[in-house]
């Protein structure tokens, strides 16, 4: 069979899931991925034909998309900032928002990365990729990395190999940590958020598929991690350094409160390209 009529069969065969927009996208990434063939590649030449074992592997990966697992995780890696990242089952898939954190501190310090050695700690590391795009594009930095996923450590230090980045990682679980060892200019955390009561709003490719460890918290204390490392950022933030958050949409008033409870200063929630308030950022008052 023909590729072109291939497609088109990928393609209707998804329709009950997926718009066309979206099914076609899966489509070329698997082609380029497989294959090595762009989609100027299949419009210059419709003769392009898939062989007996194409089918297999393709068939395979079509009864997986109905099951609506991630095509990142059947492709095994995904892009995020301009680098690729190995996703697997043990850490969530990098979203276009913590993109726009990623932008945001490397905005706010790259005229500070290139007259002082900044010193960075991503704690909830999952795949690395906070940690890892900063390393890249703040390149005099200092980047660690903590996360309580032996598995999700793993993928991030062969995501750090992969993209040729400097990470020091640790495995610790924040919530059980009294202090940490060191000082830094910038702490960022893209902790868990998500509540039990939002689970009806969250896609069932997210809700099957994704670690739940890494996703939700208990509706009753929804702000945990964020109060965990407020508190510790308190005694190991450097002066005028900087705390970094994604947080959940519906809780920016909530975090403006906690973080201003605890006497943090220069207090700044951000929306996301869909306008929902998304990150927020802080520094510790000198009086502390």
């Amino acid at each position: 069979m023909k590729i072109k009529q291939y497609r088109t069969q990928f393609i209707k065969e998804l329709s009950t899931l997926y718009d066309a927009y979206e099914a076609e996208s899966f489509f070329y990434l698997i082609l380029e991925d497989k294959h090595r063939l762009r989609q100027i590649d299949l419009a210059l030449n419709h003769e392009l034909f898939f062989s007996e074992s194409d089918f297999a592997v393709w068939d395979l990966l079509l009864a997986q998309l109905k099951k609506e697992v991630p095509i990142q995780y059947l492709l095994g890696k995904t892009s995020f900032y301009g680098l690729e990242f190995e996703v697997n089952e043990n850490v969530l898939i990098p979203r276009p928002e913590t993109e726009e954190l990623v932008e945001w501190i490397i905005n706010e310090n790259k005229t500070f990365d290139k007259i002082k050695k900044l010193k960075i700690l991503d704690i909830g590391t999952g795949s690395g990729c906070i940690a890892i795009s900063l390393a890249k594009n703040l390149p005099n930095a200092d980047v660690y990395a903590m996360d309580v996923s032996k598995k999700a450590i793993e993928t991030a230090k062969r995501n750090a190999s992969r993209n040729k980045v400097d990470v020091t990682f640790i495995f610790q679980d924040i919530l059980k940590t009294e202090e940490l060892k060191s000082q830094f200019d910038i702490i960022v955390s893209n902790p868990p958020y998500v509540r039990n009561l939002e689970k009806e709003e969250i896609k069932k490719n997210v809700l099957d598929y994704e670690p739940h460890l890494a996703l939700f918290v208990d509706d009753n204390d929804a702000l945990v991690f964020y109060r965990k490392i407020a508190s510790l950022a308190q005694n190991n933030l450097l002066e005028n350094g900087r705390l970094y958050f994604e947080i959940n949409q519906y809780l920016g008033k909530e975090m403006i409160d906690l973080l201003g409870k605890m006497d943090f200063i220069n207090i700044d929630l951000r929306k996301d390209i869909y306008y929902n308030d998304r990150m927020i950022s802080c520094k510790v008052s000198k009086t502390l």
